[in-house]
């Protein structure tokens, strides 16, 4: 697969278009509004061709769960269920409905403040392309800008079609005696020899190669979230299949990081940031990473189930989402249903008085006392 510098210089038979929101008055409202419960098209053309970049910026002052509750679909060559299909923010690199900087090559949130919403993922079609958002809120959004450029002209046979799934779970400790990362408190090392129970980034049938995942972890206690090996099945081959070996290496880094870093194919775009870097205040919050298989694609024939594990074998309690990429031919099977608004609703930071809360608890199983929390 050639670069973008690479094939820049080849002459295609093609001809530029863009669908936008621009003022058809020659004015200058250049949105269109998309009230509650509401639909718009931003893209639907005929013929053959490729989707070449997406920009979308919002502003929906009585909604700050906009970017959750704004739900994108795409659509290829005539398929009746949608190709792409996942709330606005999470699709851009947006987690919780925050909006906040984030840098990548295929996709990235731009100033101010990370905005505006950027693709440049290549999406080819045959037949038809038709692009659409959904607002599942209560509240209407009062401006929507964007441009949908494309060019209509041959596509080979060769070309898949770009796909995204939008996922979600909040999971529960699976491996032990069911406590929570047994493995760190003096337990036997817990062993786990399938995907089973492990957090699915995508489960896909067909031929095609999977490209990435933004990765949206919500860490309600101290203990690192990472250690979670990514197992990816191919084709129908039994585990392990391709297994790595902790949350941080399959995403580039290493040792627990809580620190932004942005490389064009991985990164952390989001940290909690711990006072000092101190390990003791641990890692609560959420965590953003990325990564992208620009140049390592995981190519299938047949299928492929990518996952990761929650925690060393599946031992933690993370409200987890993702949004995965990938290319296949068509036909694709259907998603599953897309969780209601109502549960796609971020989950709030851990307070202060939750931690208290949590140390009565464990006093209170051990006697009371002058307890400090090291003991056995």
């Amino acid at each position: 697969m050639p670069g973008p510098l690479q094939s820049i210089s080849l002459l295609r038979p093609c001809q530029s278009c863009r669908s936008s929101s621009y003022d058809r008055s020659g004015g200058n409202d250049d949105w269109i509004q998309v009230p509650a419960g509401e639909k718009a098209t931003l893209l639907n053309t005929l013929g053959s061709g490729r989707v070449t970049h997406i920009w979308i910026t919002m502003l929906a002052e009585k909604d700050p769960d906009m970017r959750r509750n704004m739900v994108v679909r795409m659509y290829w060559d005539g398929q009746e269920h949608p190709s792409v299909e996942a709330p606005i923010g999470d699709f851009f690199g947006q987690g919780w409905s925050l909006n906040y900087n984030f840098v990548s090559l295929p996709l990235a949130a731009a100033p101010r403040d990370g905005m505006a919403m950027v693709s440049y993922f290549p999406m080819p079609f045959g037949s038809s392309a038709r692009i659409e958002v959904e607002n599942q809120s209560e509240s209407d959004c009062e401006r929507f800008y964007f441009y949908v450029d494309y060019e209509l002209g041959p596509v080979g046979d060769d070309e898949g079609r770009f796909h995204a799934w939008y996922h979600q779970e909040l999971t529960t400790p699976e491996s032990g005696d069911g406590m929570e990362n047994a493995w760190i408190d003096g337990s036997p090392d817990p062993k786990n020899t399938s995907d089973a129970n492990n957090y699915l980034f995508c489960d896909i049938v067909g031929e095609g190669h999977y490209v990435g995942v933004n990765f949206y972890v919500h860490s309600p206690s101290p203990p690192w979230p990472g250690e979670g090996d990514d197992m990816f099945l191919v084709d129908g081959t039994p585990w392990p299949g391709l297994h790595g070996t902790g949350t941080e290496d399959y995403f580039n880094t290493s040792w627990g990081p809580d620190e932004h870093y942005l490389h064009p194919y991985f990164g952390i775009a989001y940290a909690p940031g711990r006072n000092n870097n101190d390990p003791r205040y641990g890692w609560i919050g959420r965590m953003h990473y990325y990564r992208f298989h620009l140049e390592d694609p995981i190519r299938f024939q047949k299928s492929l189930r990518a996952s990761i594990e929650h925690g060393h074998a599946n031992g933690l309690a993370l409200d987890l989402s993702s949004v995965s990429y990938w290319y296949q031919r068509l036909p694709s099977k259907p998603f599953p249903a897309l969780p209601p608004a109502k549960s796609r609703k971020p989950r709030p930071l851990q307070r202060v008085e939750a931690m208290h809360r949590w140390r009565h608890e464990w006093m209170k199983a051990r006697g009371q006392g002058a307890l400090w929390g090291d003991e056995e």
